[in-house]
């Protein structure tokens, strides 16, 4: 019984894990989308704007997953923990999204991957203040996680901005948001509590947008940074997400989540023809080691 129970643990770990690296993978290629896009539009119109698209995406998606059980789909949605899970995580992604998407008109885009990416630092120490205390394991990989980070983004770069200080807040935001996830997103539906969050952030964003000049051509000219951005990145790989942390606990999965800084290089250098630096190499090493040491739990001490 014990080894069943063993196994489907790690079934279940191993699921979770799968469903975060693709989020990540998605994550990382969707950099250039949003760096594309913001030559076109402002950066609350393209975040709120791929917001509705996730929305309009995801709704169909659980009808047609949910086809023989259609009586139940609109009783489904009639869950005050699932909305009140949704607007608290869509709160903290505008902030998050936000901040990040403005600081990046004035924000080196490796430094900016670092900054956002502390949040591997800041969801153990949100965790304390609820109880939850980081391994052994855990702790030593967010120090890796940092180096590797600072070594794969943040070497020659000696300028700071205030602009990073929006990055700060937007790592603060986003660690936010990966605890919430975990805290009130187990035992909900995935897909929906998504399509809340998105609709959450495409509302709030869309409050903002109305501060920008919006033009018809400039959203037409970023069409498909927008419909990438939108389908993929924000309706499926912030899906798998919710779905990946239901299975994998949070300072696991942030350091997962990481990898997206490794992710957008590796594009660079496959897609643009990029040189990666021995740092940058380094740090990928680092970033992967730490990710391997973060998914193995240590052994309980028996009396």
């Amino acid at each position: 019984m014990v080894d069943l129970i063993s196994v489907i643990k790690m079934k279940k770990k191993l699921t979770g894990n799968i469903y975060l690296i693709i989020a990540v993978l998605i994550w990382g290629s969707t950099f250039v989308a949003q760096s594309v896009g913001m030559d076109a539009v402002g950066p609350f119109t393209f975040l709120a704007l791929r917001s509705v698209l996730a929305v309009a995406f995801l709704i169909p998606i659980i009808a047609v997953f949910e086809a023989k059980d259609a009586k139940n789909y609109f009783r489904k949605w009639c869950n005050k923990r699932l909305w009140i899970g949704g607007t608290l995580c869509g709160i903290a992604l505008f902030v998050a999204a936000g901040l990040q998407q403005v600081s990046l008109v004035d924000t080196d885009a490796g430094k900016a991957g670092f900054l956002t990416a502390l949040y591997v630092v800041l969801v153990p120490v949100i965790g304390i203040f609820f109880g939850k205390k980081p391994t052994v394991n855990i702790i030593i990989s967010i120090v890796l996680s940092v180096l590797g980070l600072y070594l794969l983004s943040c070497v020659g770069v000696t300028t700071i901005r205030s602009s990073d200080l929006m990055l700060l807040g937007s790592a603060l935001s986003f660690a936010f948001q990966i605890t919430f996830v975990e805290r009130l997103g187990n035992g909900q539906d995935g897909l929906r509590l998504n399509c809340i969050q998105c609709l959450v952030c495409g509302v709030l964003s869309g409050l903002m947008m109305l501060t920008e000049n919006v033009s018809l051509s400039g959203i037409w000219t970023c069409r498909v940074p927008l419909l990438y951005a939108g389908i993929l990145s924000s309706g499926v790989a912030y899906s798998l997400q919710v779905l990946g942390q239901q299975r994998v606990e949070s300072n696991a999965a942030s350091i997962i989540m990481s990898l997206e800084s490794v992710v957008a290089v590796l594009c660079g250098w496959l897609i643009l023809h990029e040189t990666m630096t021995p740092w940058e190499i380094s740090g990928c090493v680092l970033l992967f080691i730490a990710v391997i040491l973060s998914q193995i739990t240590p052994k309980k001490k028996t009396a």
